[in-house]
């Protein structure tokens, strides 16, 4: 891959002073950095979040289906944490004009987060680790870890690394290779039959809910039920903002005061307004300026696809106690993927499940490993 693009470049480049300051970041607390989107775990952040990947689960939504469970009330899934820091969702620091792509996670959850919770969570830098990558050739991946307490009584709830790959948007639009097949293939276009046939796998998604999965009768090979989720669309991708939150959307003077703190951020839209990177996820244009094929997902969201295909086998009274997921693939708009899955490991009552996700092309979206606790 040539070291450089052939043209003007428009962006900015990685350099090796900016890489030596935020290496002298690594294990230093983390003070200075944006609000959450949810403080506490109150029933409206939990649904919304739930929605927002598509999980409807009333163990999440239900108070008073909820009360009559292991836990008495409502609790968040899983992957609510990332509505709890914005550094596991890949607010990253350093690099400024640089590339975020959040690429993966390994979490560890202590105890469920029960409604009402409020939470507090401590970060820092763990590492950086340079890669050459058939997206964009030099990358750098930033690894944070984050800690969730209970700020009441300063239980430890969660903890787990997260990962973004930085890239330079010039050589990834210019010189990788990673999607020459998909940027020659024409947009996704469904017929009514696809599309039907995508409703039926939703129709026959199961929820194991209020009865008890027992390990006593999980194997090592049983598979697991298909998950779909897709046809991606713009409109997906904010219902996942709108539980999440987002990293860097705000409107009008709060918009304005964030460009001016991170004035690499503000990228002229085709009207001139600098507007933040992340728009990649709805406006195909900066998408491809960046280096993918169209508008694609959010890493977390597919994270958090994972762990619900997860928590809808265990049923209420299991625990997802582990998951690391690898993101492999962006999700582009039009794609729709599946998600399966099999028992790797059963040890007393903790069962390892190894998961792929594959869009319509049968190309790797993102693979998952989970624990769970089915005692």
């Amino acid at each position: 891959m040539p070291d450089q693009p052939s043209d003007e470049r428009r962006f900015a480049v990685i350099t090796d002073d900016a890489l030596d300051s935020l290496r002298r970041l690594i294990d230093v607390p983390i003070v200075d950095t944006v609000e959450p989107w949810c403080y506490e775990a109150t029933r409206d952040n939990i649904r919304h979040y739930a929605h927002g990947i598509g999980d409807d689960n009333p163990l999440w939504c239900d108070p008073q289906y909820a009360a009559a469970g292991p836990y008495g009330t409502i609790i968040a899934p899983p992957s609510f944490v990332f509505a709890l820091n914005r550094v596991l969702s890949g607010y990253v620091g350093g690099l400024p004009g640089i590339h975020a792509m959040w690429a993966g996670a390994d979490i560890r959850w202590h105890q469920p987060i029960v409604r009402n919770t409020e939470v507090r969570t401590v970060a820092h830098l763990a590492d950086l680790v340079e890669h050459e990558t058939r997206f964009a050739g030099r990358a750098i991946q930033q690894i944070y870890h984050v800690d969730f307490f209970d700020a009441a009584t300063d239980e430890l709830l969660c903890e787990g690394e997260s990962w973004c790959f930085r890239t330079e948007r010039d050589a990834a639009r210019e010189l990788g290779t990673k999607y020459d097949d998909a940027k020659a293939r024409p947009a996704t276009r469904y017929s009514a039959e696809e599309i039907q046939a995508i409703w039926k796998n939703y129709e026959a998604e199961i929820r194991q809910g209020a009865e008890r999965r027992s390990a006593a009768h999980v194997a090592v090979g049983d598979e697991m039920p298909v998950m779909v989720k897709g046809p991606m669309t713009v409109t997906g991708f904010i219902a996942y903002a709108q539980g999440w939150g987002g990293l860097y959307i705000r409107a009008n003077r709060l918009a304005w005061q964030q460009i001016r703190k991170h004035p690499g951020l503000g990228i002229p839209n085709a009207a001139g307004i600098p507007d933040v990177p992340e728009r990649v996820h709805w406006e195909t244009d900066l998408a491809t300026e960046v280096g993918t094929p169209a508008a694609y997902d959010y890493g977390p969201e597919r994270c958090s696809w994972l762990t619900h295909h997860l928590t809808d086998w265990m049923g209420d009274h299991g625990r997802l106690v582990e998951h690391g997921s690898q993101i492999r693939h962006h999700n582009v708009v039009g794609d729709s993927i599946t998600i399966t899955g099999q028992v790797t490991a059963v040890d007393g009552d903790r069962v390892t499940i190894t998961q792929q996700a594959h869009n319509q092309h049968g190309e790797l979206s993102a693979t998952g490993v989970g624990r769970v606790d089915l005692s």
